[in-house]
């Protein structure tokens, strides 16, 4: 039985979640109108997953996210508009510890409602099996507590702490279109938080270009990409045209769309090419790194397989190993699902696995 608290102001929002989980077997329900209920509720009814609105009267959705992951954490998927600022704050969530999110159909809500229903329960069942760190904000938990129990009374809202944001570098382009390598990443739930680890911790001279294939409503990647912009030294940007392909660049796939690789002339490109059928999630890692090998070769192309459910990548990464080429899978100690990294590893096509800190320090060790 998965246990499942949904937090909404809207009756009708509500209403309409709790039917999704009613209908099917194995699901119990419980329901908040705000922060402020839902927080005494994960107290009261211990839920696994947890379904959070972002806007909401009394207690908004990442004010309640904040004490959720200090006070009792647990599994949240947040439910987000499809707008800018919608995205900027789920990202926001997710750093605050949510493993994933949904976005609210747009138009008539009980009229769409059908379009949200099997992501929901599909991304519900996955996050019960997905890893909540146990590291995740544990000092200040431990503070929260002591300060609790030294007053004799509930702990106060516990701000979030900001990273600091480094000053953006200027793209690194000496090198030209010619570059020796070009690295491959693959993500999917729990992906940006690991994408902001991974591109912290590689230089503004890191000499090789880095393609990303994150699963991702196109509404979200442009702000996704600018986010990343902000906080690492090197140049991020969403692939919405063809884009020449320079070293010391990180190109981020648009969502709902494939990112692939293109040649013009003797110069590499990478552009936004319409999602095929034959593969399931979008932007697919598995078509990201067959068009790559394809104009580079296995020899140039390095893999990188990290969180995210399913298996998307796996497939062409193994066989990137088989021809002569590295990859990485993130190991699951770090992982927050370790579905599509985990397939990698089974398929026997993982030349390192390691925890999400250290894969940049063998990608630096590569390129010197």
């Amino acid at each position: 039985m998965i246990k499942v608290l949904v937090v909404d102001d809207s009756a009708l929002m509500r209403r309409l979640l709790g039917n999704i989980f009613e209908a099917e077997e194995g699901f119990q329900v419980a329901f908040a109108r705000d922060g402020v209920e839902g927080l005494a509720m994960v107290h009261e009814f211990r839920p696994d997953v947890v379904t959070l609105d972002v806007h909401m009267p009394n207690m908004d959705g990442l004010t309640c996210l904040d004490r959720i992951m200090l006070e009792r954490p647990t599994r949240v998927i947040m439910v987000s508009s499809l707008t800018g600022n919608g995205a900027d704050k789920t990202f926001e969530a997710m750093n605050l510890g949510a493993v994933d999110f949904v976005t609210k159909p747009e138009g008539a809500i009980s009229l769409a409602i059908g379009e949200l229903r099997d992501v929901l329960l599909e991304k519900v069942r996955s996050a019960v099996k997905t890893r909540l760190r146990a590291s995740h904000r544990l000092t200040e938990r431990v503070r929260l507590r002591a300060a609790a129990l030294a007053a004799k009374q509930p702990a106060p809202p516990v701000p979030s702490i900001e990273r600091p944001q480094p000053k953006p570098a200027k793209p690194f382009k000496t090198a030209g279109p010619q570059t020796e390598c070009v690295v491959v990443v693959g993500a999917s739930t729990g992906g940006p938080p690991a994408l902001d680890v991974l591109l912290s911790a590689l230089p503004a001279n890191f000499p090789w270009p880095v393609l990303i294939a994150q699963h991702m409503p196109a509404t979200f990647t442009g702000p996704l990409a600018r986010r990343l912009d902000r906080l690492c030294a090197l140049h991020v940007q969403e692939v919405a045209s063809a884009l020449p392909l320079e070293p010391g660049n990180v190109y981020i796939g648009r969502g709902d769309a494939d990112i692939v690789m293109m040649a013009r002339g003797e110069s590499l490109y990478v552009t936004s090419a319409p999602p095929l059928p034959e593969h399931r999630w979008h932007p697919s890692v598995d078509r990201l790194v067959e068009t790559t090998v394809h104009l580079i070769g296995a020899e140039r192309t390095i893999g990188v397989l990290m969180t995210g459910m399913g298996d998307d990548g796996a497939a062409a990464m193994a066989q990137l190993r088989a021809e002569g080429g590295r990859t990485i899978a993130e190991s699951e100690e770090t992982a927050v699902v370790w579905g599509m990294p985990g397939e990698l590893v089974k398929r026997g096509g993982a030349a390192v696995v390691t925890p999400l800190d250290k894969i940049a320090a063998h990608l630096k060790e590569w390129a010197a």
